[in-house]
């Protein structure tokens, strides 16, 4: 998949995943690839994520993840993922989404708890939007922005931890970034135009 493509796909991902948020809901979608167990029969036939996010929003509703191969495809719902990582001071959910997020996966989480959408790559949250923040939509461009320039490849040089939301840097309102973005604030600033 290009990189348009790609960023067209996350911030499909990320306003769906708000919506899902604001009713108070909790959903997993995971890109790339990943075992899984389906919990529901799959009726539903494989359909490209970007074009038709009403029936993804509808899919994520039930229990179980959403996986979208790396062409921005849905290939299953309902699915269950092996919890392999343990997402301290979190529920089931968010363990199994950090687990989902191995090598070049994304995984976009949204917590019915605390109505936050969090995007996590290789093992570490690296972005975290709050649902309930003003007018949070019309950020997500910018927060895709940011987040394909922090990119994987900068994550793992840096060797970054999970870091607790304190510790998060908030470049956007509602939007904190975690792990390289912190030290990389003032390139993305300057190249995004954001301070």
């Amino acid at each position: 998949m290009d990189a348009d493509k790609y960023k067209e796909l996350e911030e499909t991902l990320i306003q769906v995943a708000l919506k899902i948020a604001k009713r108070g809901e909790g959903a997993i979608f995971v890109v790339g690839e990943i075992s899984y167990k389906t919990l529901v029969d799959q009726t539903v036939p494989p359909f490209e994520v970007v074009k038709n996010p009403k029936l993804l929003e509808s899919l994520a509703l039930m229990d179980g993840a959403i996986i979208i191969n790396s062409e921005g495809m849905m290939v299953a719902y309902g699915a269950m993922i092996k919890s392999e990582k343990i997402f301290k001071n979190f529920g089931t959910r968010h363990s199994a989404a950090l687990s989902a997020s191995v090598g070049d996966n994304l995984v976009v989480l949204v917590s019915e708890e605390d109505k936050k959408i969090r995007i996590l790559k290789q093992g570490k949250m690296i972005m975290q939007i709050d649902a309930l923040q003003k007018n949070v939509e019309k950020t997500v461009s910018q927060a895709v922005n940011i987040l394909e320039s922090v990119g994987a490849g900068t994550i793992g040089a840096i060797g970054t931890t999970l870091l607790v939301p304190t510790l998060g840097l908030a470049l956007l309102p509602g939007v904190i970034m975690f792990g390289s973005a912190y030290y990389l604030v003032k390139i993305l600033s300057r190249r995004l135009n954001l301070g």
